[in-house]
């Protein structure tokens, strides 16, 4: 599996109890494949604990990479979780679902043409299977580095500053 295109990349997840379970299957395909990841929380089931702080954790990590790292996160809807790490600066998260044929082609369509380096996704809505195949294909889909999607991404940048 062509993962990210450079080695030493770390693959961050986060989720909160509703994306619990979910980010537990992620990870266990993730560690099949020999992936690296580093799991930011929570590491164990609570159900009184708040998706920010694990959006924030993983949102600040991919920032602070600069385009090197991504992160997965996982919440009941995925919604929030994609907010708070839109907040990021160089963070593009992509939130997505939809039946299995629009899905994927949204997932790579994140990645070709957005460059998105966090993946947000609404556990609630997805089996382990289901999540797995989107993962693989944002995963193993490349950024097309045109120069157009390069000027829309550097226009987003402006808007960080």
């Amino acid at each position: 599996m062509r993962i990210i295109g450079r080695l030493g990349a770390v693959i961050y997840l986060g989720a909160d109890h509703r994306g619990f379970a979910l980010k537990e299957k992620i990870k266990q395909f993730l560690t099949e494949r020999k992936i690296p990841f580093e799991d930011l929380g929570n590491t164990v089931f609570d159900s009184k604990d708040d998706y920010p702080i694990f959006a924030e954790k993983v949102a600040r990590k991919v920032s602070e990479s600069r385009g090197q790292d991504r992160g997965i996160l996982f919440c009941g809807s995925g919604v929030g979780v994609d907010i708070v790490a839109n907040k990021f600066k160089g963070v593009r998260s992509a939130l997505v679902w939809d039946d299995q044929e629009a899905l994927l082609t949204l997932v790579r369509q994140s990645r070709e043409k957005d460059n998105a380096n966090v993946l947000s996704l609404p556990a609630d809505h997805f089996t382990g299977d289901q999540a797995k195949e989107v993962v693989r294909a944002w995963l193993e889909t490349p950024f097309f580095g045109e120069e157009r999607h390069v000027r829309r991404i550097r226009e987003i940048s402006k808007l960080e500053k």
